[in-house]
């Protein structure tokens, strides 16, 4: 699994902590990192919530990331974002309870978690124990286990949901202010990472049009 981690600007300077934690825990098990910042507070590319929405969206709908890890001081404004695109399905994750249960009740590609509430003592061990839960079953085997069928019929059903509410992507990209998008892709490491990875070829030629 390709796993992409954005962090927006109120939050950008945990990003070494949470990116370490991260591949500490998935490496191992086979699965790779994509960090697109922020790096630190003072980067010249500065992510709003609403970018991140954006650039997740870009990532998971050209399938240059399978699972977008972000968040924001309370994850809320993250989760909104990223749910307001076709092709994301996010989930708020607070602990490792919450994380477990979103990858087989819910079956999502996107986490939203707070970086600020309750970051305190053991905040590196909550993130830890969050990441470790995420991958300790296949997702969508449902929880509890006797619930499994009618948790994957709904997954399913919601899917097809957004597939009416939303528009997509490439209709909806060049309808934003242009800034604002240009701004969701302008990290340092934005433009090595996505084309390196990115399958959908409409995508990968729209982003090319923005990018500096």
């Amino acid at each position: 699994m390709k796993i992409a981690l954005i962090n927006e600007n109120s939050q950008a300077a945990k990003n070494s902590i949470i990116d370490a934690t991260l591949r500490k825990v998935v490496e191992p098990l086979g699965h790779t990192v994509d960090n697109y910042g922020m790096y630190t507070a003072e980067d010249e590319a500065q992510l709003t919530y609403v970018q991140i929405g954006i650039l997740a969206s870009i990532l998971l709908n050209s399938g240059a990331a399978d699972l977008v890890i972000t968040g924001c001081g309370t994850g809320e404004g993250a989760m909104l974002a990223c749910n307001s695109f076709p092709g994301v399905l996010c989930g708020h994750v607070v602990d490792p309870t919450d994380a477990y249960q979103f990858t087989q009740v819910n079956n999502g590609n996107c986490i939203a978690m707070p970086f600020a509430k309750g970051w305190g003592w053991g905040a590196e061990l909550n993130l830890q124990y969050v990441f470790e839960k995420l991958f300790v079953e296949e997702w969508g085997g449902g929880y509890p286990k006797e619930r499994a069928v009618p948790e994957q019929r709904n997954a399913k059903i919601l899917n097809e949901v957004k597939k009416v509410t939303h528009r997509d992507l490439l209709d909806i990209l060049p309808a934003l202010d242009q800034e604002l998008v240009k701004g969701a892709v302008a990290g340092e490491k934005f433009k090595e990472l996505f084309f390196a990875n990115a399958k959908c070829d409409k995508i990968k030629d729209y982003i090319s049009t923005i990018v500096d």
